[in-house]
């Protein structure tokens, strides 16, 4: 036995002390996990930031200058992420059906996303938002026939229902401009549905191009159809259009550094972390009020949120540790 477990350590590295294993596997994996959720939070805070620039940009430029932009230039950032990596950035994958719906889904979320921002409250817009995940488990289980409970189902209708409670259709509160946030919603949770099935070859650095790229497009459609001529830049929207980009491009790489250390069970709940930001900037800079509804909408929301999540935890961990063999 004592020889079996001296091999062991020679090839592997581990060292089998009885009661250590365990406690050193389990202390690896909270500091990945806390790890993991700090990124994951960091990139919440800096997608507000974006947020927030693009909502500041839009006051001062059309909105399709603002997406054509900001496209432009977050494109051109992962462009040279990924020439950097020696990656190719034009191959067969990218231009698959299903990068194609994926591009075609992403245009939508982000015109309507951004408009959402420049036309609604940004509050109100990021609430919604956090409807996604929802979205996503339901189409999930329509288009790749994945089965979900009851409970899961019931949890869908919750968190659509917060959605309705911060819309308030039929009030006098309600506002059409909401309706572009839960556009834009749907549109990102087609984009991820979308990812799921796109090729496994392609890196984050092409799926980031490619997704700005879809942002430069809805800039141009945009452009089209509201026929606003494009302005000179001045410093102050400059600025806005570079914080835009920089805080777009780290929020991005911050979530994909989230789910590649921790387990994305633990690391995904973080993600509510965005409401904080984004109610608390639309309060701080813009003035945006925070009534009852709000308040209920997004406790259904991220309540909702939750118990999917934790239901898919517990799926997982139903297999237990992992085994040596």
């Amino acid at each position: 036995m004592h020889s079996c477990v001296g091999a062991l350590h020679t090839v592997t590295g581990i060292k089998l002390v009885p009661g250590v294993l365990v406690s050193t596997y389990i202390k690896t994996d909270r500091r990945a996990n806390l790890v993991g959720s700090l990124w994951m939070v960091s990139a919440m805070a800096a997608f507000a930031v974006e947020d927030v620039f693009v909502k500041a940009a839009s006051k001062t430029l059309p909105v399709g200058q603002v997406l054509f932009l900001f496209g432009l230039g977050g494109a051109f950032v992962f462009a040279c992420v990924a020439i950097g990596q020696k990656q190719r950035l034009f191959t067969l994958g990218a231009f698959s059906s299903l990068m194609r719906l994926r591009m075609l889904f992403e245009t939508f979320g982000r015109l309507f996303y951004v408009l959402a921002i420049a036309l609604a409250p940004l509050s109100a817009a990021t609430v919604i938002l956090q409807a996604t995940p929802i979205v996503v488990v339901a189409g999930a289980t329509l288009i790749f026939g994945e089965k979900v409970g009851w409970q899961r189902w019931f949890a869908v209708f919750i968190g659509l229902a917060g959605v309705v409670v911060i819309v308030r259709p039929g009030t006098d509160s309600f506002s059409l401009f909401s309706i572009l946030a839960v556009l834009g919603m749907l549109g990102f949770a087609g984009r991820d549905l979308s990812s799921r099935a796109a090729p496994s070859t392609l890196s984050t650095s092409i799926l980031g191009l490619y997704g700005f790229l879809s942002v430069v497009a809805a800039g141009v459609l945009y452009s089209i159809w509201d026929t606003a001529h494009f302005e000179w830049l001045a410093p102050q929207p400059t600025l806005y259009l570079s914080g835009a980009v920089i805080f777009g491009v780290v929020a991005y790489f911050g979530l994909m550094k989230a789910m590649r250390t921790g387990e994305v069970s633990t690391v995904t709940p973080f993600r509510f972390s965005r409401l904080i930001f984004g109610v608390g900037f639309g309060m701080l800079l813009f003035d945006e009020p925070l009534d009852g509804s709000m308040l209920a909408g997004c406790g259904l929301i991220v309540a909702s949120g939750l118990f999917i999540l934790w239901g898919s935890r517990r799926v997982v961990r139903v297999a237990g540790p992992p085994v040596l063999t």
